[in-house]
């Protein structure tokens, strides 16, 4: 028996891959087996002898369900709209030769976004900002000064969230551009200083939420103790008039008495 070791794919999730038999017409003796190796399960075979195909696509909690497409004149097998959960070690065997595939999958990069971050400012002349992405896995991320990488961080896990700083000064007239890429794609935003870059004191939004809602909440406090004086005022001169006017009334009495 052959074997044939480790065709290699690298995929975004969603896209479909053909594994190949090699054959071009299954002959009268083939028996051919599609086995998803990495869980150790059968999910399509065909028996020419006895004319017999089938897809195992309920296998693994339905993993395979409505993707596994066996060309029933080559033998070969077609995964469509794969997942990251598709991702691994298959393998084809014959009663002529074994071959084995690896598949790699990637989820499609998001846009990196670059915001002001005012609290690390490290000096008045300098504008601190952050390039950011979440639910990634398997990237890096990059700023670079032109062509030059100025700094980076990777991650191998999945769906985790990345921040990377930087420092320009407002009269920067370089371009920047922040980059997130994996083996097989890439995503870049192009820094605009002019637009990002304005004094934090010129603007709320330039210092981000957390400025803005404690302003907010100092705000509703003065509010509020704005309308408490107002009140415990207007009770103050109602409490005072009542006392003038019980004073005048018991005056009244006593001179109606001792008259």
């Amino acid at each position: 028996m052959i074997f044939i070791s480790n065709l290699n794919f690298k995929l975004f999730e969603g896209d479909s891959v053909t594994l190949n038999s090699g054959l071009t017409e299954i002959m009268d003796d083939d028996e051919i087996q599609w086995r998803f190796v990495s869980e150790n399960a059968l999910i399509a075979e065909i028996n020419k002898p006895t004319d017999i195909s089938t897809v195992f696509d309920d296998v693994l909690d339905g993993r395979f369900r409505n993707r596994l497409k066996l060309d029933k004149q080559t033998g070969s097998l077609t995964i469509t709209n794969i997942t990251t959960h598709h991702a691994g070690e298959y393998e084809q065997r014959t009663n002529k030769l074994t071959e084995s595939f690896s598949l790699t999958v990637y989820a499609r990069l998001p846009v990196p976004v670059i915001s002001r971050d005012c609290s690390s400012s490290s000096s008045s002349s300098y504008c601190s900002l952050v390039c950011s992405v979440v639910n990634v896995g398997h990237v890096t991320l990059s700023w670079y000064k032109g062509n030059s990488l100025l700094s980076s961080i990777s991650v191998s896990d999945l769906s985790i969230s990345l921040s990377l700083p930087l420092e320009v000064e407002y009269q920067d007239k370089n371009s920047y551009s922040c980059v997130l890429n994996n083996p097989i794609s890439n995503q870049t935003t192009h820094l605009d200083i002019s637009q990002l870059c304005q004094p934090c004191s010129d603007s709320v939004h330039c210092c981000g939420s957390t400025e803005a809602v404690i302003r907010l909440v100092l705000s509703a406090l003065v509010g509020v103790a704005t309308v408490n004086l107002l009140v415990y005022d207007i009770r103050s001169r109602r409490a005072q008039q009542d006392r003038a006017h019980i004073h005048t009334s018991v005056h009244i009495l006593l001179t109606l008495k001792v008259s």
